[in-house]
């Protein structure tokens, strides 16, 4: 018996080698007859992809309210998504952080019908998700629920942006949570230098204020019911509807539950554009083992004919990933920084282009050189034919890949009418992109990246630093506000 076993064992095992070296030799022969035929993939030729923007539907309700419908029934959901125009450069002078805690409290303290309990238990019995959340020039909401309970939904979000009732105790809840996340600050260097940059570069501008502990022992719950009559207007909200609802549904639903809202007041004039601020380099000591710096100064706004050859000069100095130059020369070349690079941030009537590191306090000085020199240098280190090609593409497929979804469509042309930007401003935009020349990128460099007009931030441990501030020029030592 058991020899009988050995036996099968081994005429199954000499099968089984068969069959491998009959389909392993299949495979090397089908290899070798068609490397010939084997393509590099560079030398691969594709037709152009193409992108068709599909139109979103835009319908004023009598109140003023707008809206952005993006019709799509792959799923039985329906996400809203809407822009209110306010933030927190209108917190009142001395009482920063009124518009986040507003925000904040209009979702979590009730409405004038039902309590917070209420309202929390009803959605999350719907499985729906809504959050109100404010930024420097905007107020944003996201909604999301079941098409099948569309009514119900709509009707508590309506309740929750014309009627919060601003419970006392989540206000109070809300200023304790927003004194520890101001007390925790200290300990995340990142994110307390970025905010202090952009207090520096926009020195004495309403964007230019924070929440501080002072301040936010100025603020009572009167101070949020007072901004929210002020700014929460059915003249001031864009919605963008998308999912399983026709256009002919969004309207009479939205008129059903916002139909009655009416204005209190006359909307708030837009705030100006900041003022060129004061270059210098400033200095922070902090006891911590790396140094954070960060430098930048104005640049083209959205509506500027730079804009364009600024993206992409931006993405080839330091926002386009490990390629890019400041991250090949501080992170690649040199290992002095395990996050280096830029950004730039267009607003409708101007922009912010930044460097930053990362750093070990050894390195400190030598990395802030190191990006300096990127920038000076631009004009002696022409930009290559392969840097814009490679930057070109990366930002027009990155552009298509924000258009995924039907919420995400809805929502960027609501955002185009909100920052009043060209009607054709999405659907020019990759011709715009791809139009840019080299010489552009050397007009748009001489006439921005100019180290004179820096503000540069330095926060980290002077004592322990490769050399001492005084290297790199005069510099202003600061304190952060509390």
């Amino acid at each position: 018996m058991t020899e009988k076993i050995i036996n099968r064992s081994i005429t199954f095992l000499s099968i089984l080698l068969l069959v491998i070296l009959i389909i392993t030799g299949g495979v090397l022969r089908a290899a070798a007859g068609s490397n010939s035929a084997l393509i590099p993939p560079d030398n691969i030729h594709y037709p152009p992809l193409r992108f068709n923007l599909p139109q979103v539907q835009r319908v004023v309700l009598e109140n003023g309210i707008v809206l952005y419908i993006l019709e799509d029934h792959e799923l039985p959901l329906v996400n809203i998504g809407a822009l209110i125009k306010t933030g927190t450069m209108y917190d009142p002078k001395g009482q920063e952080g009124v518009a986040e805690l507003t925000a904040y409290v209009m979702r979590t303290g009730g409405t004038a019908k039902l309590n917070s309990a209420e309202i929390d238990g009803q959605l999350d019995f719907m499985a729906a998700a809504e959050s109100i959340t404010m930024s420097m020039d905007s107020a944003h909401v996201d909604f999301s629920i079941l098409n099948d309970d569309i009514d119900h939904g709509l009707d508590l979000l309506a309740q929750t942006l014309i009627s919060p009732a601003f419970e006392q105790e989540k206000f109070e809840l809300a200023k304790r949570l927003k004194n520890e996340e101001l007390r925790r600050l200290k300990d995340d260097p990142q994110k307390l230098a970025f905010q202090e940059f952009n207090r520096l570069i926009y020195r004495n501008d309403l964007r230019g204020r924070f929440p501080s502990y002072k301040s936010l022992a100025n603020i009572e719950r009167d101070d949020l019911i007072k901004f929210h009559d002020r700014f929460f207007l059915p003249g001031n909200i864009i919605f963008a509807v998308s999912g399983d609802i026709t256009k002919e549904e969004a309207v009479k639903k939205f008129n059903r539950y916002f139909g009655d809202w009416k204005a209190k007041n006359i909307p708030t004039a837009a705030v100006p554009p900041p003022q060129k601020p004061d270059a210098g380099i400033y200095f922070i000591n902090k006891e911590i083992t790396q140094s954070i710096i960060v430098s930048g100064q104005f640049a083209p706004s959205k509506n500027d004919p730079d804009f364009y050859a600024f993206t992409v000069l931006d993405f080839i100095i330091g926002s386009g990933g490990f390629p890019s130059r400041i991250v090949s020369v501080v992170r690649n070349n040199e290992g002095l920084a395990y996050t280096s690079g830029s950004f730039y941030r267009a607003k409708p009537a101007y922009g912010v282009f930044g460097t930053y590191a990362f750093t070990k306090t050894a390195s400190t000085i030598k990395a802030l050189s190191l990006i300096d020199s990127v920038l000076e240098n631009v004009p002696s280190h022409p930009i290559t034919a392969r840097e814009i090609d490679w930057a070109k593409n990366s930002i027009n497929n990155g552009f298509i890949f924000s258009f995924s979804t039907a919420g995400q469509i809805a929502w960027q042309q609501m955002n185009i009418e909100y920052e009043n930007l060209p009607a054709d401003f999405l659907v020019n935009y990759r011709n715009n992109i791809e139009n840019v020349t080299v010489n552009d990128l050397n007009k748009v460099a001489a006439e921005y990246l100019n180290k004179t007009k820096n503000v540069v931030l330095v926060l980290g441990d002077g004592k322990k630093f490769d050399e001492p501030m005084s290297t790199i020029g005069p510099y202003t030592s600061i304190t952060p506000e509390e």
